[in-house]
């Protein structure tokens, strides 16, 4: 599958490559930056190989998924951004992770934000939805400038989270 590449203002949305597998296990052992993300553990790097491997599979079967986002000014790898459904999940999700040096840029919002929409044109689904730990503000904040709002809270493989909502009606 050739994954899309999409573009903000200031962002590439690409496919992963091999040139990510660094900064991306760098990321991943960041204990800030994985402190609301699954359990909130960090990864070794053969753990963030696997994850990333996962991510790019997601590709091929579902014909969507994650990208890694790279600023267009420095070409520096940003985070992983896009949609996410594995097995078992409770709807199409939007996700962000971004390297805690581009936090608080609204990087996540933008990419977010493109995610969403390309979401809505490709999936066919009807709603996007997140899951964010309750004191993930930061998270939260995104979620709701991209226009979801909190439906419910449930635990989802032992976390207990928050169901964030948008519905492809109310981007029309």
């Amino acid at each position: 599958m050739i994954i899309p590449t999409l573009e903000t203002d200031r962002l590439i949305l690409r496919g992963f490559n091999e040139q990510d597998v660094e900064p991306y296990a760098q990321m991943c052992a960041d204990p800030e930056v994985m402190k609301y993300i699954g359990t909130g553990q960090t990864l070794s790097s053969e753990e963030s190989w696997r994850g990333l491997a996962m991510l790019i599979g997601h590709w091929e079967l579902r014909r969507f998924g994650m990208w890694a986002v790279e600023e267009k000014l420095s070409g520096q790898f940003v985070g992983r951004v896009g949609l996410y459904n594995p097995e078992g999940w409770p709807g199409i999700e939007v996700g962000w992770a971004l390297a805690r040096e581009y936090w608080g840029k609204g990087y996540a919002t933008e990419a977010a934000h493109r995610s969403v929409q390309w979401g809505f044109e490709n999936t066919g689904a009807d709603a996007l939805i997140s899951l964010i730990i309750p004191e993930n503000t930061a998270s939260i904040n995104v979620s709701e400038r991209i226009g979801q709002r909190f439906s419910k809270a449930i635990t989802i493989k032992g976390v207990n989270a928050n169901l964030y909502s948008l519905n492809k009606q109310s981007t029309k």
